[in-house]
């Protein structure tokens, strides 16, 4: 979240934050955002009898504020069919891995355990499977012999951080197709479809 605040202020990113939710009181991010000039909002979860009802109050909240692309950063609850069907193909993620590889939670540690020789980054459209949406944008990042959790993690964490705001960039500019999983972006002033991995570094 830093990062896409530190982006827009520097104006790298052209687009503003409406609002940051959490579904918890205490998130740093809130009070980041307190600092920034940034409306923050607590929607806790646990007064909500269903996942949907949940979800259909942070839709409120968001249509509310004019809001048309969500970003994700930290949030650890799925959201369901309610929430993403009043955002389709709007809402995005950040993940510390080389999706489809070691989705889900400890993704740095799942890396280390199988011994790969590269992980990585992915930016991805959110859908009802987990961190299996149709992927943007990804980085690399090699993995050294003597890493730990918190090494790689602060590696890969560099990373999220500038393909996140290259991705919101592509994303509201509204120059992107799906053919079928493929996130195809085609580059302002040529006819050509890229598909996202061409931006990848």
């Amino acid at each position: 979240m830093q990062a896409i605040i530190d982006a827009v202020r520097d104006g790298r990113l052209d687009a503003r934050i409406a609002v940051v939710i959490s579904n918890r009181s205490d998130a740093p991010g809130l009070q980041r955002a307190r600092e920034a000039g940034i409306e923050t909002l607590v929607c806790d979860h646990r007064p909500h009898r269903t996942r949907d009802d949940y979800d259909r109050s942070l839709v409120d909240e968001l249509k509310r504020r004019g809001v048309t692309l969500v970003c994700l950063a930290g949030f650890m609850r799925l959201l369901g069919g309610a929430f993403l069907s009043a955002f389709p193909n709007a809402v995005l993620n950040v993940h510390p891995s080389l999706l489809p590889a070691f989705p889900g939670v400890d993704a740095q540690r799942q890396a280390l355990a199988h011994g790969v020789r590269v992980t990585g980054a992915t930016v991805h459209l959110v859908t009802p499977e987990l961190d299996g949406g149709p992927i943007i944008l990804q980085a690399q990042v090699p993995v050294h012999e003597h890493d730990t959790v918190e090494s790689l993690s602060a590696r890969i964490l560099v990373e999220e951080h500038r393909i996140y705001v290259e991705a919101i960039t592509i994303a509201i500019s509204g120059d992107w197709t799906l053919d079928g999983r493929r996130f195809l972006y085609q580059t302002p002033g040529t006819s050509l479809n890229r598909t996202r991995s061409e931006y990848s570094r």
